[in-house]
């Protein structure tokens, strides 16, 4: 420990050099005094750092993995440097039993795109470009609507229970579903009255479960009128020569990413859980402990950052333990298969993640400049492709089956 003081005494001689005290001119003040003052910060700060020191080196010759941070503790002192002892008590990463996958079993989805899911990806867009004309008729279904209403709850109002001039698109699902339907069948002019009841789980603590009765008076209607599919429908789609045929072929293109990228997805959860039914590891707590803190401060920000506030004390750990249990495991799974089969990405997979997000874009090379711009986004694709890489790998350890699947099922679509 001859070296701690050695290095305590050259640090307080370079901090006497702008060191101030009453009765000193700057840098003239006597090293007993500096000690007094900054003695057993310094020490503190040196004994700490030799301490990390000596610990990375011990587990360096031992060859551990250290698995979140060292607890140091005392075991013997005194007043001299030289008699101080440290021991230290922390966790290793754990070993991974990865059980024979070849019992194990894998469905890989399959879905063709074909020309009527083009023809319904056309209805949706010429819906999200349609306009509204005033009708002289009772409303229905995909009209837009104006009206009052006003809400009573055992014959008194209630908060939010009352609106003028209100629109909604009927049957879009904007509002309550028994509130909407009888929004339907109603003229300019028309009024109707109608008792619901708000479900058991509504936001609005004091309606929940409560019946109600709602007196509407309808304002006005509007019909939808969706654009023709033509030369200025495609050109307003990004198909400069409003070529119908091109618009066909990119929404088709696009729709084949899209069923691509839902497959992966679905492969890519299918082969995680098949590595979680067949692994066996101790989870390091302190790994664990570090991804909840983690998951809480995430929380956190998305809170602030949509402009609500809360305490930290407020949000528990405990809801985020089988999330935080979860991510701990997978990790240490996947490093351990990457380790062992030499999945880490390269340079070529990386690249190819990039060409293809960059095709969904009007100019796919300022998109390929934008990723290799900065390294932090390829490291954000290098994480995607070296998941990638492993599950290829188990889909190739397991019994792989091909299921077919409805297109619009594969894309959450109603049907």
């Amino acid at each position: 420990m001859a070296m701690v003081e050695t290095e305590v005494a050259n640090r307080l001689k370079r901090l006497a050099k702008s060191v101030k005290a009453p009765g000193f001119r700057p840098g003239k003040v006597p090293m007993s005094h500096v000690n007094k003052i900054h003695g057993a910060g310094v020490r503190q700060e040196v004994l700490g750092e030799s301490l990390q020191k000596s610990f990375f080196e011990a587990i360096n010759t031992q060859q551990l993995k250290v698995a979140g941070m060292p607890r140091f503790e005392p075991r013997q002192g005194g007043t001299d440097a030289a008699e101080i002892q440290f021991s230290a008590t922390f966790e290793v990463y754990p070993e991974v039993r990865l059980g024979n996958l070849a019992a194990a079993s894998l469905k890989r989805p399959v879905a063709a795109v074909e020309e009527a899911n083009v023809d319904a990806t056309l209805e949706i867009l010429r819906k999200q470009r349609r306009s509204f004309a005033k009708v002289e008729r009772a409303s229905q279904k995909d009209d837009l609507v104006k009206f009052d209403f006003k809400g009573t709850l055992d014959g008194e109002p209630f908060p939010g229970g009352e609106a003028q001039d209100f629109s909604t698109v009927v049957g879009e699902g904007r509002m309550l579903k028994d509130f909407e339907d009888n929004l339907a069948g109603l003229s300019a002019g028309e009024s109707r009255s109608f008792d619901m009841s708000f479900p058991a789980d509504y936001s609005a603590a004091h309606l929940a479960g409560k019946a109600v009765r709602f007196d509407v008076t309808m304002k006005e209607v509007q019909a939808p009128e969706l654009p023709e599919v033509n030369a200025e429908f495609a050109k307003s789609l990004g198909i400069a020569d409003g070529d119908l045929a091109k618009l066909r072929e990119e929404i088709k293109a696009n729709l084949e990413r899209e069923v691509k990228r839902r497959v992966q997805a679905r492969v890519k959860e299918a082969a995680m859980e098949v590595l979680l039914a067949n692994a066996e590891l101790e989870l390091p707590k302190s790994l664990v402990g570090l991804e909840i803190e983690r998951l809480r401060k995430q929380m956190l920000d998305q809170i602030q950052a949509s402009g609500g506030q809360i305490k930290e004390d407020r949000i528990s750990a405990d809801i985020f333990k089988d999330q935080a249990e979860r991510r701990v495991r997978l990790g240490l799974i996947i490093a351990e298969i990457v380790e062992k089969n030499d999945l880490a990405a390269k340079p070529e997979q990386v690249r190819a993640l990039v060409d293809e997000y960059a095709q969904g874009y009007e100019d796919p090379q300022e998109v390929v400049q934008w990723y290799y711009q900065d390294p932090q986004r390829l490291q954000e694709l290098e994480a995607l492709a070296l998941e990638d890489n492993v599950v290829a790998w188990v889909v190739g350890q397991v019994q792989a089956t091909d299921e077919p699947v409805n297109f619009d099922d594969l894309m959450g679509r109603a049907a």
